[in-house]
Formats: structure tokens, C-alpha cells, sequence
């Protein structure tokens, strides 16, 4: 298991555990966590003892969004005579910061975010990266960047009106309003909204866990045809679809799924 500066990552009956561990910041993403994020999805993308991820945050909140002391810090590191080179740099750094994020779209593993207290700002572009969102009652969204004096960059304004519709998701953007974890399940943003951190963290692996048990060839298909179709149209996704299950259909999976069926039985499945 690799180890992690500001996240630690668990793995207990082939479900993985990544959880932010800034709690003395509210898990604010400073550079070491961006990067250790992506680290993390790519290593539970190469493990197949892994079927299923859930990230959530040590502490209070979820997280803060990202660290404004990494902020303050990108002139430096962008830093060039040339004016167009700089603007270069930076656009580099923004791209690699959204490919931190975009590695939970590009793990094979259906990832569940549990968001408990505040998620701001860097967090409602990670979160809406997962397959799944749920929060505890306590919970609460804003997207902050316009109160920062910028436009968020790193995936909520392209992910985020595919969730919850444009309307909304301009709403949101434009003024940086909380929204309460009520409201959050009213315009489906999260699935589910749990009483407690508690509940919600139990809740969650129960999902997961339900997850873990289905045939994983099948699962990372499942992943691959709702992401793929989200950015294609249908006719796309259909003609990709059965490419896939012309590759994929006749595995160990089914005929495992098949007899099991058959003799009313619990399926067992290679990782």
C-alpha cells in the first residue's frame, strides 16, 4: 500500500477507504493532496483485489477546497521573463490540476463520495468526479470561486450542470450560495442524505459493499458506458456498447452469474 502525505487510503473486503487527512486545515488541497489523489485512484485502478472506492474527510468537514496558500504560491512557480511563457505555465498547472481530478472518472472502480460538513470550493469539483455522491445531514455545498474573484477551472462548471441541469449549476456558480444537504438531494446532487457523519459513513459501505459483490468485469462496464455516453450521443453510446460486450460479454463473470443463478446460490467472482 502506498503511503500517502495528506490522505490515507484502507482496503477491508475488496472496498477501499481514501479519506482526505488535513483535519487541523478542514482538509484544504494543497499540491501535495492534489497529487496524491491522483496517486491514490491510480493505485486503486491497478489493484484488483479493489472493486469499489469511497473517499471521504478526517475531521470536521470534507474539505475546505483548495489551500489558498497554494494559491498565493503559483506566481512563483509560473515565474518567467517571457509574458507568454508564463501564461503557459500556468495553463499547465491547471490542466495537471484537472487531471488529478479526472483520475476518479478514469479508475475503473465506481467511486462514492460521503461528504459530511463543508464541501467548498476544489471540493464540489472533486466530488462531482465520482460515480456517486451522498452526505450526512450537516452537510453543505458552495462553489466559491466567484467569491475569490475567479472562475472555477478544474471540472465543476463542465460536470456539474450534467448533474443538477444548467439553470442550477449557473445559480450556483454565479453566487456562491450554501446549499444545505436538503436542498443538495432536492436538485440531485447527492443520491442520498444520511442523519449523521456516522450513519452516513455506514450507509456508504453498504452501498459499496453491495457493489463489491457483483461481477467486477461488469461493473467496470457499467462505469465505462454511463461515462462514455454522458459526452456522446446515443447513437454513440449504443454503437460503443456493443463493441464492449462483444469484447466483454462472454467471461468467467457471466457463466459464474449464470450457475449461480440457476442453482440459487451466492456468486463468486475472480477480482
Amino acid at each position: 500500500m502506498p503511503n500517502f502525505e495528506t490522505l490515507t487510503i484502507s482496503v477491508e473486503d475488496r472496498i477501499a477507504t481514501v479519506r482526505l487527512n488535513r483535519p487541523n486545515k478542514l482538509n484544504a488541497m494543497n499540491m501535495a493532496m492534489w497529487n496524491d489523489i491522483r496517486s491514490a485512484f491510480q493505485h486503486i485502478d491497478a489493484t484488483p483485489e479493489i472493486r469499489v472506492a469511497i473517499l471521504e474527510g478526517e475531521g470536521k468537514a470534507f474539505t475546505a477546497g483548495i489551500d489558498l496558500q497554494m494559491m498565493m504560491g503559483l506566481g512563483a512557480q509560473i515565474q518567467n521573463d517571457c509574458d507568454g511563457r508564463m501564461r503557459e505555465n500556468l495553463r499547465r498547472i491547471i490542466l495537471d490540476l484537472q487531471d488529478t481530478l479526472t483520475s476518479l472518472e478514469r479508475c475503473r472502480k465506481p467511486v462514492l463520495a460521503a461528504v459530511h460538513g463543508a464541501c467548498v470550493g476544489g471540493g464540489i469539483d472533486l466530488i462531482c468526479c465520482a460515480d456517486m455522491r451522498y452526505c450526512s445531514a450537516d452537510a453543505w455545498f458552495t462553489i466559491k470561486e466567484i467569491d475569490i474573484g475567479m472562475t472555477a477551472d478544474v471540472g465543476t462548471l463542465q460536470r456539474l450542470p450534467k448533474l443538477i441541469g444548467e439553470g442550477m449549476a449557473r445559480e450556483l456558480a454565479y453566487t456562491a450560495r450554501k446549499v444545505d444537504a436538503t436542498e443538495a438531494k432536492e436538485i440531485r446532487l447527492v443520491n442520498r442524505v444520511f442523519e449523521s457523519p456516522e450513519a452516513l459513513r455506514a450507509g456508504v459501505r453498504e452501498i459499496a459493499a453491495s457493489i463489491a459483490a457483483k461481477a467486477p468485469l461488469a461493473i467496470r462496464g457499467v462505469k465505462e458506458m454511463i461515462s462514455y455516453a454522458r459526452d456522446h450521443t446515443v447513437a454513440d453510446g449504443l454503437n460503443y456498447n456493443a463493441t464492449w460486450n462483444s469484447a466483454m460479454l462472454m467471461s468467467a463473470d457471466l457463466q459464474a452469474a449464470i450457475m449461480a443463478s440457476m442453482s440459487k446460490s451466492t456468486p463468486e467472482f475472480k477480482d
